[in-house]
């Protein structure tokens, strides 16, 4: 699934192309999404000026003047910029035509994406309201998982990867944050002291912005706004490791299930 460095990869990756375009045209090839994309979304985005690209959680956020455009890549989705004379593949689902004859087009193989054109704030639309703090703002920081954790019997894993806490902590990135910080994916999350979360939140910010400047973790579906893989996968330390030696220690790592969740750790660096 792209996480929240895949999804900021491509924001940046489109920004340039669509920033001040025109959309001359929307074609809908295939609606069917994880919800259906609006039968009046072509006529409603006919002529809108792109006024920028915004990014919510894993949620990137066409800003124009009609509305913004709410789109979430899903399990498998991605968005390339492309040309009309490049043919569809299978499992194209949406084109944005520019006024500088480039396409934004939509592939999404496994359908659980979605695409949702809102009026108003967009902050305030369902799929956005609830969410919690942004792990690059200024706002994170290991006092927001300090307090969030007082009241979770569960492991820090999990607290770390609930978007009601903080956004965008994949799988993968919660794994390798938890490994930089020295602390043990099962560890009661209440039972953690504030200035180790402090640690945690550097490293989850730090982790999150090496995948970002590597383009993104490419272990199956992932490609960027040109179609290319993100190379932070050469990077991982813990995740997808099991009993390959630690980097650090040279003991054999480990994995296990935690929230139905693979997870990935060194039971001597990670306490």
């Amino acid at each position: 699934m792209p996480e929240l460095p895949e999804v900021e990869t491509t924001r940046r990756g489109i920004a340039a192309h669509v920033t001040g375009q025109h959309i001359q045209r929307c074609v809908v090839h295939d609606g069917r999404l994880r919800w259906p994309v609006s039968a009046d979304l072509p006529l409603r985005l006919r002529g809108a000026m792109v006024r920028g690209v915004g990014r919510r959680a894993k949620y990137l956020l066409l800003d124009t003047d009609r509305g913004t455009v709410i789109i979430h890549l899903g399990m498998s989705g991605s968005l390339r910029i492309t040309s009309d004379n490049v043919p569809l593949r299978k499992h194209d689902h949406v084109d944005i035509r520019l006024s500088n004859a480039r396409v934004l087009r939509y592939h999404d193989p496994r359908r659980f994406g979605s695409i949702h054109l809102v009026t108003g704030d967009p902050l305030e639309h369902p799929l956005l309201a609830r969410l919690g703090v942004e792990p690059l703002s200024g706002d994170f920081c290991g006092d927001v998982l300090h307090q969030a954790a007082r009241t979770r019997p569960g492991p820090v894993k999990q607290l770390i990867m609930d978007a009601r806490v903080v956004v965008g902590v994949g799988n993968i990135y919660a794994s390798e944050a938890l490994f930089l910080a020295g602390i043990h994916p099962s560890r009661p999350a209440r039972r953690i002291a504030l200035a180790r979360y402090r640690r945690l939140a550097q490293a989850i910010t730090a982790v999150l912005s090496r995948a970002i400047e590597r383009g993104g973790t490419t272990l199956r579906d992932f490609v960027n706004e040109a179609g290319q893989p993100g190379y932070f996968a050469q990077d991982l330390a813990v995740y997808g490791r099991a009993s390959q030696p630690c980097r650090e220690c040279g003991q054999p790592l480990r994995s296990r299930v935690i929230g139905q969740r693979n997870t990935f750790y060194c039971p001597i660096c990670q306490r």
